[in-house]
């Protein structure tokens, strides 16, 4: 595909874009006096700033072009990554832990894993966790490139470096609190700027009930073909949507990933953190409508030859993340394909930008401060997350042109999130409601998580195994195998946990006050009215969550 024509104002709303994220991070630059102004925002965010924002950290290359993708691949069951896949952790993540993140006054997840557990547990996973910001980071100046690569016809390099310098000068200035304003103004411009793709997609194939009737029969259900893998696009039982995707990987990610976390962490107090991901459910539940709809739109455009619509092919191989950005080009005049890129570079520069301020996070204070410099002042330590910032970005080069390699970015992603945060999920559940468990548990829990995942995940690539043994199944996707492994993964590392716990010294109660249900004396929501408390909307969430599984059973 050759590059597109745009017109002057494509290049103004483009233009006007870069020059307002450029210029918030100069703005805010002067009220980043701290390092608790750098790395948490100083804690001033209401609900709903610390919603958006965390939905937004989350809105990235990911959502965008891997899940409209991977629709195309996989078909209505993406949804699950949404609905099951996100929302019952993050109501999870605001009912029950936020109080025991929130009331030890932590900058970071690797920080509780250090007040709860010890030293060499926090460093574990704060490496971990530093490795796969840098891993996921890699997919957002990746696809950033794909869509300058897409649209303008511009070099693979220039792409990339132009995301990367972009992102390091307004983070390097004023760290999260720059990350969080930007990404509420990108929140609302990804759906001003993709809302259109599905309206128009729809009209064109003749509304909603003719687009799932033009789509396989197995790419268009939830659950009602789940009972056999073969039955499905995504080649997996619902055993594997559930156990996989439902517990492990969607809690080990909304309830661990500091990516998100860290938005709850800026909050103003504990009712406002509690409400931070409750609130970003509600919207988290309709972004399907933004990538779930146009997947099934390119889909069927692409089975019909007077459609003219095809997928980009890199090496022989289909770019399924090339979904979107062709539907913009397809479905956009003139003078409005500015507003799509810049929709999608939006999205990218949310995504990234969320990693890095995380990755900022976790190095300064759990690998540099707690490893290397131990009596660092606060104004080397705001130095030191400002010289992280630019070295974490020019990593993320490097581990762009990896995410490059892989057919489908949201299979590259899950991979990851199987490595780390399933098992790191199971050491936080078992941390935070057992009071048994102990620091040497917690740490060859994590050894063994953490380890078994990745050698099942080479296991399969080099073929030294079959999936299928992993997913125990006749089928078994990329996809599949990620959830079982995950699933896996987290099991090896609770059971493992408890068992060294057993014959190991758990800490004294006395240590353990705020960190452990039972020891933690959470908000009092008694006085306030129903309608204010943070379980009355998780409630509300569950029950829309229910109404859209049945509805799309």
């Amino acid at each position: 595909m050759s590059a597109i024509h745009l017109a002057f104002t494509d290049w103004v709303i483009i233009a006007i874009y870069f020059a307002f994220v450029l210029g918030i991070g100069v703005y805010l630059k002067r009220f980043t006096r701290s390092q608790e102004d750098f790395f948490l925002a100083g804690r001033k965010n209401s609900s709903w700033v610390a919603g958006l924002a965390f939905l937004s950290a989350n809105l990235g290359a990911l959502e965008l072009l891997g899940m409209t993708g991977n629709t195309y691949k996989y078909g209505m069951y993406v949804a699950h990554f949404y609905w099951i896949g996100a929302v019952p952790a993050m109501l999870f993540l605001g009912i029950y832990m936020m109080p025991f993140y929130y009331s030890g006054r932590i900058k970071s997840v690797p920080g509780y894993l250090k007040l709860r557990f010890d030293e060499k547990t926090r460093v574990l996973n704060g490496v971990a966790f530093a490795v796969m910001t840098l891993l996921v980071s890699g997919i957002n100046l990746y696809a950033m490139a794909l869509v300058l690569h897409t649209f303008l016809g511009w070099n693979w390099d220039v792409s990339m470096w132009t995301s990367a310098a972009t992102v390091a000068v307004y983070v390097t200035m004023s760290g999260l609190m720059s990350a969080i304003f930007t990404e509420i103004i990108q929140f609302f411009l990804i759906w001003s700027g993709l809302f259109l793709v599905s309206v128009l997609g729809i009209v064109e194939i003749g509304g909603v009930r003719e687009v799932f009737h033009r789509v396989p029969a197995a790419f268009g259900t939830l659950w009602s073909t789940s009972a056999d893998a073969s039955l499905n696009g995504m080649a997996v039982t619902w055993g594997g949507i559930v156990l996989g995707l439902g517990f492990v990987l969607s809690f080990g990610y909304w309830t661990t990933d500091f990516l998100v976390v860290q938005r709850a962490f800026s909050a103003k107090d504990l009712r406002a953190a509690r409400m931070t991901p409750i609130l970003a459910s509600f919207f988290k539940m309709c972004v399907p409508f933004l990538v779930i709809i146009p997947g099934l739109i390119a889909l069927i455009l692409s089975k019909d030859p007077s459609t003219g619509f095809a997928l980009l092919s890199d090496g022989g191989h289909i770019n399924y993340d090339s979904a979107l950005p062709l539907l913009i080009v397809r479905y956009y005049p003139i003078g409005l394909v500015g507003l799509g890129i810049t929709a999608l570079l939006a999205g990218f520069m949310a995504g990234q930008a969320g990693n890095i301020s995380a990755f900022n996070t976790v190095w300064t204070y759990d690998i540099y401060q707690s490893v290397i410099n131990k009596k660092a002042s606060d104004k080397h330590l705001l130095w030191m997350g400002r010289v992280a910032t630019i070295v974490g970005i020019m990593m993320s080069v490097g581990t762009a042109y990896w995410a490059k390699s892989f057919p489908s970015i949201m299979d590259y992603m899950q991979a990851i999130f199987s490595w780390v945060n399933a098992p790191l999920f199971a050491t936080m559940l078992l941390g935070m409601f057992i009071r048994r468990i102990t620091p040497s548990g917690a740490f060859w829990g994590l050894i063994a998580g953490m380890g078994s995942s990745v050698t099942m995940f080479l296991a399969v690539k080099f073929a030294w195994i079959d999936a299928r043994v992993i997913t125990m199944s006749g089928v078994a996707s990329d996809m599949a195998a990620n959830f079982w492994r995950a699933w896996w993964a987290w099991l090896i590392c609770f059971v493992v946990t408890i068992g060294v716990s057993i014959f190991t010294e758990p800490k004294p109660d006395s240590e353990l006050v705020g960190l452990v249900k039972g020891l933690t004396h959470g908000e009092k929501t008694d006085r306030l009215p129903w309608t204010k408390r943070p379980e009355f909307y998780a409630i509300l969430s569950a029950i829309i969550l229910v109404i859209l599984n049945i509805y799309f059973w």
